[in-house]
């Protein structure tokens, strides 16, 4: 059975997640439970290319891209209160579900258990984080408590950058200017196609990203016209020149249409089907030469 809320419903949901009060609405039927604390298997193939859209919806968030070799993990966070919870809506909010208890955590330990690496080549992974909730109030929030993890996050003081094994991206409500004026900085922006006409550097801006639908009609169904087939070379094309990672959301999760991404070498290939792509993009590393 669908839930259905009034006007008055959502408007006292935002105003308890700014007041950290309890958030009104019956709870999901079902919730995926945290993580195992247990490390998982690590992966003999990574896979760079792999983003795991709304990954925290997976029964055991953070572990499952891990243990299929994803490159980038990605998760939406509300500020309520002083707490940072982890939720696609208001209504999804839960106390156990921090950014702290399914991501930092335990992105520490797989660290610490794994030699000090993410993956046995020495690669990290990517954690998107999109703000939901006030864009710097959340942000500040955030870097707090990335500086109780920064021996495990990439960073940059004064305009340096040091790589570390997790690197974090914000996105969603992304408060620019005030990380644009950040001497020191946890996090990268997700840069929007308007900002390859920018001069920022890539640890400012690593990513740009953008709704597949807003320039693309194409689903899946045939070939893409050529017309989108050039458009989609220009936009891999400028974030290559500029060392940019290029990724779309809003993508068909189907076959067809990781295959042509994956052709046209856009950076990351989002998805909801874990293990579906992680078979597709494993198929595409050993038939290639």
């Amino acid at each position: 059975m669908s839930r259905m809320c009034c006007p008055s419903m959502l408007l006292w949901s935002l105003i308890a997640i700014t007041a950290g009060l309890p958030v009104l609405g019956h709870p999901p039927e079902s919730s995926p439970p945290q993580s195992s604390s247990s490390p998982p298997a690590v992966t003999s193939v990574r896979l760079p290319r792999a983003h795991a859209h709304n990954d925290y919806l997976h029964k055991r968030p953070l572990f499952e891209a891990l243990e299929l070799g994803f490159g980038s993990v990605e998760a939406d966070v509300f500020l309520q209160g002083n707490e940072l919870r982890v939720a696609h809506t208001v209504f999804d909010l839960r106390r156990e579900r921090t950014l702290k208890a399914l991501y930092l955590d335990p992105l520490k330990s797989w660290i610490r258990d794994h030699g000090g690496q993410i993956y046995p080549d020495g690669s990290g992974i990517w954690l998107l984080i999109d703000i939901k909730s006030d864009a710097e109030a959340t942000y500040r929030q955030i870097h707090g408590q990335l500086e109780e993890f920064a021996e495990i996050i990439s960073s940059v003081r004064d305009g340096e950058f040091t790589a570390r094994p997790v690197t974090v991206v914000i996105s969603g409500n992304r408060p620019v200017e005030f990380m644009r004026a950040q001497r020191f900085r946890l996090a990268g922006i997700d840069g929007r196609p308007g900002d390859l006409e920018s001069n920022d550097p890539t640890h400012l801006i690593p990513w740009i990203s953008t709704d597949w639908k807003s320039h693309f009609r194409w689903r899946g169904a045939g070939p893409l016209p050529a017309e989108e087939q050039q458009r989609l070379a220009e936009f891999v094309s400028r974030c290559e020149n500029q060392g940019r990672q290029l990724r779309f959301w809003g993508t068909p999760d189907q076959r067809e249409v990781w295959r042509q991404l994956w052709d046209s070498r856009v950076s990351l290939l989002g998805t909801d089907n874990l293990n579906g792509l992680a078979r597709f993009q494993r198929e595409q590393i050993t038939t290639e030469p």
